[in-house]
């Protein structure tokens, strides 16, 4: 960051997946931020100056100047274009595509059913023990879907490497 430049700050919960990935995306880049704890079990998400930056309530944000963005995907594509020392995906479009492919796996399928206030509705309506089998269940999917896949990306490179043909 050049001098006169905010430091960026990250909105962040301890327990919150997309956070550490945002968490370990800014180290691994080397980028110098601010780290500001958002409590969601105490309902520090909810609170009004916090929604003027993340609407929905939900972390991580990131503030980057006047910049502010509240989805971790989003925020990592922004981090490595703006910030492009560190590369933190690949320049091939082909495994730059199975990276996409991982995160959304992760993002769209295994995380939304993780979700804080999914599982208390299931621990209020269904029973608390059947939380953990919530979880086992699409964790056990989303994470045989993706390791499916890339299983399948590793063995066509295999056999393209054998065939002779590059990529």
């Amino acid at each position: 960051m050049t001098n006169g430049e905010k430091k960026l700050q990250l909105y962040s919960c301890f327990i919150s997946h997309p956070s550490f990935s945002v968490r370990i995306a800014l180290n691994l880049k080397g980028l110098d931020y601010e780290c500001k704890s958002i409590n969601v079990f105490k309902g520090e998400q909810s609170h009004p100056e916090f929604l003027k930056i993340s609407p929905m309530g939900f972390v991580p944000a990131l503030l980057d100047g006047d910049m502010v963005l509240a989805e971790s995907s989003a925020i990592i594509l922004y981090l490595d274009d703006k910030y492009p020392q560190h590369p933190l995906l690949p320049h091939d479009l082909k495994k730059r595509a199975i990276n996409y492919q991982a995160a959304n796996i992760i993002s769209s399928t295994i995380q939304p059913t993780l979700r804080i206030p999914i599982l208390a509705y299931i621990r209020d309506n269904v029973g608390p023990d059947e939380r953990i089998t919530w979880v086992h269940k699409h964790l056990g999917k989303g994470f045989t879907g993706h390791d499916i896949q890339v299983a399948e990306a590793g063995a066509a490179r295999r056999s393209r490497r054998k065939a002779g043909i590059s990529g």
